[in-house]
């Protein structure tokens, strides 16, 4: 199967309603597409850029896989190594773009063969992926509503976001905590807000609260900061930002910096470059979590692949992201709304671009 066509593919799709997090309100998600033809076959990838938190915007993502397009036009849509070994050798990071690309490549070789994915990847060990809620940085009240609603429609675990070292975060917390009692895991995300000055201060204060983890409470590059507000906590701490390539996980690990590890099919490059890095941490003692904020069903489902072909992967898979849309591209919708996305046996990804949906959020 050769590669005849690479299509990179703007969407600007609105959130339900807005939704408030440490980088800002989100009313909007614009994601990049990508479709891949092969012979007479169809592949698709899909990444979600969030300004803030990711290295590349979907602009830079459709200008990085345009330049690296021509290359691997012409090449064996089954071989998935050599097309990364091409994009590397045209772009050295680029991740998200790679990944859009890799993601494109595993649907059309998985639908050439007649099975799904997670089989072409080795094969699930799991097909029911319990899912993790996401709560903003809103008023404790409100944050209580949302958490009892979260857990009333199946979810039992999710994420409270805090914005630096507010007291309303802790309070945030405290109120999400009454309203639900034992019944869902609790963890905490600071998107790399909190002073290092008043980092330890601020998690011990959170202890109480029986959380799972706390999320990258100080910048990207800060590893050893990590490793030292680690020491200082009685909660497990996760590095999220901080994990980029193989090489940031590798000095993570040396330094004992996190207790967990958080990692995206958009921001390690790809399924199997993801994959991995679990096994890499899963073999250095490690726990790993899998997940986006924002994204569309396509992604989703991808890193839902992820999680079932790895049982290293913890519960609580951070991909809600279509529960905030108010619209997709695909013909079906993953079903997320129960707290689990079930994984079917449809080839590829199981799902199917719907062109008149694509068409009513493509950018020019």
């Amino acid at each position: 199967m050769r590669i005849t066509a690479i299509e990179p593919i703007i969407v600007d799709i609105p959130t339900r309603d807005p939704v408030k997090g440490v980088h800002g309100v989100t009313r909007a998600q614009r994601s990049v597409l990508v479709r891949l033809v092969a012979d007479d076959l169809v592949g698709w990838g899909n990444v979600d850029p969030t300004p803030g938190y990711t290295v590349m915007s979907a602009d830079e993502i459709y200008t990085a896989i345009d330049r690296f397009a021509p290359a691997l036009i012409g090449g064996d849509a089954m071989n998935v190594n050599v097309a990364l070994a091409t994009m590397d050798a045209a772009l050295q990071e680029g991740y998200e773009a790679k990944a859009a690309v890799e993601m494109a490549l595993c649907d059309v070789k998985a639908r050439a063969l007649g099975i799904p994915v997670h089989v072409l990847l080795g094969g699930a060990t799991k097909t029911d992926i319990p899912l993790n809620a996401w709560i903003g940085t809103v008023p404790p009240e409100q944050a209580a509503a949302e958490a009892w609603d979260w857990l009333e429609r199946g979810f039992r675990s999710a994420k409270i976001k805090i914005d630096g070292a507010d007291p309303a975060g802790i309070r945030r917390v405290a109120a999400v905590r009454d309203a639900v009692g034992d019944r869902m895991a609790l963890r905490v995300d600071f998107n790399e807000s909190l002073p290092m000055a008043e980092a330890t201060g601020y998690i011990r204060q959170l202890e109480r609260y029986d959380l799972t983890l706390v999320e990258q409470p100080v910048g990207r590059d800060r590893i050893a900061d990590l490793a030292t507000i680690r020491r200082s906590i009685g909660i497990k701490l996760m590095a999220d930002e901080s994990v980029t390539g193989p090489t940031s996980l590798i000095d993570i690990i040396r330094q004992e910096a996190a207790d967990i590890v958080k990692v995206k099919v958009m921001k390690q490059g790809g399924l199997s470059r993801t994959i991995d890095m679990v096994r890499t941490a899963a073999a250095a003692g490690l726990g790993i979590v899998i997940g986006h904020g924002f994204g569309l069903t396509l992604s989703t489902l991808a890193e839902a692949t992820v999680v079932a072909v790895c049982p290293a992967v913890l519960d609580g898979c951070e991909a809600v992201g279509p529960l905030k849309m108010a619209a997709d591209v695909v013909d079906e919708l993953a079903a997320l709304d129960r707290g689990v996305i079930r994984l079917g046996n449809r080839p590829g990804f199981g799902v199917e671009i719907d062109p008149p949906a694509l068409a009513r959020v493509r950018r020019a």
